[in-house]
């Protein structure tokens, strides 16, 4: 698949002022600085959609971005949302507004019927963290299906590469009786772009609206 259009949608302070729950929907959601408006700019071959900051923590609102606008006129394929979520995690915050975003982003991931599936961001060049395990344990709770999408693998160096995997997996099976599907990236190189839109592609052809 190839992403034709992508359009900056709205932004919303609140679960229920997002866009209506029209079509399937893809949550991008990982902890600041984890490199997800890199992998959203890469992956809609848009330089600028997403904005990347310096400041970690920036995303603070629910991003709604509009992929292939009436692409089912043309009979090619599905619109879809991609939903940009607050980093969490982020220490130069005040707990108050980490807590504010993650009650946002949990509010939002329970109560929309069109989401397919969350994209968790994890950053491949650092071990498994609390707050991600968490999290994950949390959607699993919650019976949300998401995928793993390692960034920034372009950082590491050959063993780096061959290692970051197998160290997930033995704190993931600790909780899980196997793991989740998984996605490796580089928004600098490009790679990974084509599995995760083959992916999207074919879940999108399970929605029912």
């Amino acid at each position: 698949m190839e992403v034709k259009t992508a359009e900056f949608l709205k932004s919303s302070a609140h679960p229920k002022e997002c866009p209506p729950a029209d079509r399937p929907e893809y949550a991008f959601i990982g902890r600041s600085n984890v490199g997800k408006s890199s992998l959203i700019n890469m992956l809609t071959n848009r330089k600028g959609l997403a904005k990347i900051s310096s400041t970690p923590g920036k995303t603070q609102l629910i991003n709604h971005f509009m992929i292939d606008e009436g692409r089912e006129q043309t009979g090619d394929g599905t619109s879809w949302y991609l939903v940009d979520l607050p980093g969490f995690g982020y220490a130069k915050v005040s707990k108050k507004s980490r807590v504010k975003w993650q009650r946002t982003s949990e509010q939002f991931l329970t109560g929309r019927p069109n989401l397919m599936c969350v994209m968790m961001l994890l950053d491949s060049r650092h071990p498994p963290q609390k707050v991600d395990l968490e999290f994950m344990a949390w959607m699993g709770e919650n019976q949300l299906p998401f995928v793993m999408v390692f960034t920034k693998v372009d950082k590491l160096n050959q063993a780096e590469r061959a290692g970051f995997l197998p160290r997930y997996e033995v704190e993931m099976l600790k909780q899980w009786h196997r793991m989740p599907p998984v996605y490796v990236t580089s928004s600098e190189k490009g790679e990974g772009r084509e599995e995760l839109l083959r992916f999207i592609e074919q879940t999108n052809a399970l929605y029912e609206a």
